[in-house]
């Protein structure tokens, strides 16, 4: 779909639908949308007053034309009560709308930015809130199905705006908002692409690709260059798989020269079968996305890129395969990871701090100034939070804040999980300096965080597990079913934020 700006009235725009909206509890629109009531005759109106129309959040009512405005069909979108709207109502709303108008006969689609108007809120959050639920709602994945010849799609999306000397910020936040939405839907891509499909290698061939594309600078760590660097407790994982261990890192250097101001570091098990300590079969399908951490910090840093934010970025991805081969790590080995620290592995199936573990010494050694990890790790985040937000773990409270700031910039939910030293008790082993699981003992999000706090020593550092929201069982707003793509805006808004 493309999206695009224009000035203009939208009650003379010609596309096949045209969206205006309405507060619940007005009786008499004004602005654009009184504009095409009045060329309607006033339809709009008697709608309202029949009681038809109330303005209630995620009510859409169509309205046929039949002539008398260049567009056939209007769409009245409930707003719902004007002291609750807020920008992340918007990017639902805008989500629900393009997912209604996907339709026969609806090929372009023109609309005004919802908020910014009677509503009150910022032009530019407004616009790129409407830009991105439209993006992000509209997603589907259909690679791997037949071409279906009724279905529907949008192909092209106008934001309207009447006054021209708002055309700049509207275009600005549009473009903006189609560079967000776009590194998430690519996300969810990737975490949608079943593991025969996505290798560790095709993983670093699609990191390659988007280097090129981006001027990032690209290097490919392979089983080799691990070891040279002791990677040994990725290599761990990595020892049960046919397929080879790739290393990604991607640099992006906005200011030019100088220190990596923030590594992203994510996950990527292309397929986890829980090695050794094998999960039930039941639902292990969707084990093809355990690799979204990975394609979250890729696909960030690539929009960072496209951004041109003024800050030295590094994404790291260290991405293989979790199989019971005949040379697959067994409960009870002990393996050691790049800094030295050496590990008993307890349950092969806590694989993602193993990979990580070595991800995170890697970025320290680049000379990191701020890490964020993200990792599907733990079924336990699921228990606690359920799929509506995902945990932070942090050891610095300043650059936690700053990431929940970010989050919330962009209308994703976080929940900060504790870190207290009691928790260290859950990592300890008799034999190692450390073990990979808790067992159970509980707590599991603090424990897959306290495990991974030493391998950044004391960088300021936010871990997120985002297990709890990387795979949806239900549509709602912008977040569709399947893959969310979650943690991506936070990572450039907060890339954003720190280059300010």
């Amino acid at each position: 779909m493309e999206l695009s700006v224009q000035q203009g009235d939208i009650a003379l725009f010609q596309a096949d639908a045209i969206v205006v909206n309405l507060f619940e509890g007005v009786t008499t629109p004004g602005g654009a949308t009184g504009a095409v009531d009045s060329a309607l005759d006033g339809a709009i109106s008697k709608l309202i007053a029949g009681g038809e129309i109330r303005g209630r959040a995620g009510e859409l009512t169509t309205i046929h034309t039949f002539g008398r405005i260049p567009a056939p069909r209007v769409v009245v979108a409930g707003l719902g009560k004007r002291d609750a709207f807020d920008t992340e109502a918007i990017r639902n709303l805008a989500a629900n709308v393009i997912r209604y108008l996907t339709r026969p006969g609806v090929t372009s689609v023109a609309s005004i930015v919802h908020g910014a108007g009677i509503g009150g809120l910022d032009l530019a959050e407004c616009t790129q809130a409407l830009a991105e639920g439209t993006i992000l709602g509209a997603y589907r994945f259909t690679r791997h199905k037949a071409p279906d010849k009724d279905a529907a799609a949008v192909g092209s999306f106008t934001i309207v705006e009447r006054d021209a000397g708002r055309l700049g910020t509207v275009a600005a936040a549009a473009e903006r908002a189609t560079i967000f939405a776009n590194a998430t839907n690519a996300t969810r891509d990737l975490a949608n692409e079943p593991s025969n499909h996505l290798t560790p290698a095709d993983i670093a061939n699609f990191a390659a690709k988007l280097a090129a594309d981006t001027g990032l600078e690209c290097e490919i760590l392979e089983r080799a260059d691990m070891e040279r660097k002791g990677m040994g407790s990725l290599l761990s994982v990595a020892k049960g798989s046919h397929q080879p261990p790739k290393l990604v890192r991607l640099s992006y250097r906005g200011r030019g020269s100088g220190e990596v101001d923030l590594a992203l570091v994510g996950k990527g098990i292309t397929f986890d079968t829980g090695g050794i300590s094998i999960k039930p079969a039941a639902n292990m399908e969707a084990m093809k996305g355990d690799m979204t951490g990975a394609a979250c910090v890729i696909n960030a840093i690539g929009a960072i890129a496209r951004m041109g934010a003024k800050v030295n970025v590094v994404a790291i991805a260290p991405c293989t395969e979790n199989m019971p081969g005949g040379g697959a790590s067994k409960p009870g080995d002990v393996v050691s990871a790049m800094n030295g620290r050496t590990i008993e592995i307890i349950n092969t199936d806590a694989e993602g701090r193993l990979v990580l573990a070595d991800a995170l010494c890697y970025a320290v050694e680049l000379g990191a100034k701020a890490i964020v990890d993200v990792a599907t790790l733990t079924g336990a985040a699921t228990t606690a939070l359920g799929d509506i937000c995902y945990a932070v773990c942090t050891n610095n409270e300043d650059f936690a804040r700053r990431f929940e700031a970010a989050a919330s910039a962009t209308g994703e939910k976080t929940w900060r999980m504790p870190m207290f030293k009691e928790y260290d008790e859950f990592i300890k082993s008799d034999i190692a300096d450390q073990k990979n699981s808790a067992g159970a003992k509980g707590a599991g999000v603090t424990a897959g965080a306290k495990f991974l706090e030493p391998f950044v020593g004391s960088t300021p550092w936010v871990h997120l597990d985002i297990a709890s929201v990387d795979d949806i069982a239900a549509t709602r707003g912008w977040i569709v079913k399947g893959p969310s793509g979650m943690a991506v805006r936070p990572l450039i808004e907060l890339a954003m934020a720190m280059a300010e």
